[in-house]
């Protein structure tokens, strides 16, 4: 297994590189982020350890630009940014999981291996199926009881969420960070705006009833119906 450590401190590098030669395991090194991006996007690598903060090249970038390119590589971040937000800005840019500063080295081992097992196993999802509902991730291609539906970038988002989602119910809260990427705004309707939308087009097709509102809580889209 073959691990690529970005890591911009010397001795978290050699406490990192030690723990994982000990385990057996082929681990490579960067100092700054286009070193680790560089390595990153010209080798394969089982698993990447990324640094938040680091010369030249911050580490959420360096993540941005690795799955702009279609990497799928595990990336577990290490990091002294331990606020909420910090970890779910890093998890939304891509990681896969995300670990604080100080840490202990068994346990950065497990999620590690973790991450490597899962890396191993994902199938790459091409398609999602819900009741009548088909999406071809791959062509963006919807179809509604065999018949195309034809949406909009954020009502295909949208309805991808949903569907990933089938017959639990969704926050509006939820919805708006998932797929408009902001914090909520209890002010504006997009939400009631989008769902309108894509229920006229279920409608148009005969199946109107495949969102449900819950009253005070959310949406939900059903699997039977």
């Amino acid at each position: 297994m073959k691990v690529l450590l970005v890591e911009d401190d010397a001795t978290t590098i050699d406490y990192i590189v030690k723990g994982f030669s000990e385990q057996g395991y082929n681990i490579e090194t960067a100092s700054d982020g286009h070193q680790g991006l560089l390595l990153a996007t010209s080798g394969h690598y089982d698993l990447m350890i990324l640094d938040r903060m680091l010369p030249q090249l911050d580490g959420l970038k360096v993540l941005a630009a690795l799955r702009a390119t279609g990497n799928e590589t595990p990336v577990l971040i290490l990091s002294a940014l331990s606020h909420v937000d910090e970890r779910v800005k890093g998890l939304r840019a891509g990681g896969d999981d995300y670990m604080t500063k100080p840490f202990a080295f068994s346990e950065l081992l497990v999620r590690a291996e973790k991450l490597m097992q899962r890396g191993q196993s994902k199938p790459v999802q091409t398609a999602i199926k819900v009741g009548p509902l088909e999406m071809e991730l791959l062509t963006r291609n919807v179809t509604l009881g065999g018949q195309e539906l034809i949406l909009q970038p954020k009502e295909f988002q949208l309805l991808k969420y949903l569907m990933e989602h089938a017959n639990q119910v969704i926050s509006r809260t939820l919805l708006f960070e998932a797929v408009w990427d902001y914090h909520f705004d209890p002010r504006t309707n997009v939400i009631d705006v989008h769902i309108a939308k894509l229920r006229r087009k279920f409608e148009e097709l005969g199946y109107g009833e495949l969102i449900e509102t819950v009253r005070g809580a959310g949406y939900r889209l059903r699997q039977r119906f």
